[in-house]
């Protein structure tokens, strides 16, 4: 690890939309660039780095209309694991070693998570990517980073969005929006702030990990971050 560093080993969340780019749907090569790009500028500071990437630039099963809510959730998964291959290849492009786990058992495509595996990864210089949410219906992206920086034993969550932190209300509406510079989950909860599903935020504040929400417009405020500097929301129980 280089010096200087204020986290040693994070999860980071990159949403399926932000790998879409201004369209918000399939891959746009120009984010992929610029997201792994950020990715692999935090690698090279020597952090050891999870990566679990959402699948809604392919699917969204909370919007699937009348089909039957765990079917969708699958192919949910099944749009994740797409998005960890190529986040995975991409990094590869990069210079950046990856190894990608799922939660579901797909032999042919990449081992299913196990956390010493994981680890042993990361530990050599791998970037882990994970794929197939938490495996389960009805249990969000938002959920399986959380789960997997749990079982990990990261120093933090990262939650890379579209917007700078956490407001007390939407920012994109209202001008007179207050941004936090630090919340508690109580408050989260208690205010139901939109910055993750209630599970997650029960789920860190129970196993006291800090949440990091910033700004993936720029993609360098990962590396900011694991330095130490002011960068988004940082979410935390004292």
């Amino acid at each position: 690890m280089f010096m200087g560093l204020k986290y040693n080993r994070i999860l980071l969340k990159i949403s399926g939309e932000a790998l879409g780019g201004d369209k918000g749907a399939g891959f746009d090569e120009a984010a992929m660039d610029s997201i792994c790009g950020g990715v692999k500028k935090a690698y090279d500071l020597g952090v050891q780095i999870g990566i679990v990437v959402g699948g809604g630039n392919f699917w969204r099963g909370r919007t699937s209309g009348r089909m039957e809510r765990t079917l969708a959730d699958k192919i949910g998964m099944l749009a994740t694991v797409m998005n960890a291959l190529a986040v995975s290849d991409k990094l590869a492009q990069l210079g950046v070693p990856s190894e990608v786990f799922t939660s579901i058992e797909m032999p042919k495509i990449a081992p299913v998570f196990d956390r010493k595996a994981a680890l042993a990864a990361m530990e050599a210089g791998k970037v882990a990517v994970f794929g197939g949410g938490t495996g389960n219906p009805f249990f969000s992206t938002d959920t399986a980073t959380a789960l997997r920086a749990v079982e990990v034993s990261a120093d933090v969550m990262f939650k890379a969005t579209m917007v700078d932190g956490v407001y007390d209300k939407d920012p994109h509406k209202y001008p007179d929006a207050k941004k936090y510079d630090t919340l508690t989950f109580t408050k989260v909860l208690e205010d139901q702030l939109a910055v993750m599903d209630g599970t997650a935020a029960t789920l860190c504040r129970d196993n006291r990990l800090p949440i990091l929400v910033f700004d993936l417009a720029d993609p360098d405020n990962i590396a900011r971050a694991v330095q130490g500097e002011n960068v988004g929301t940082l979410v935390y129980e004292a």
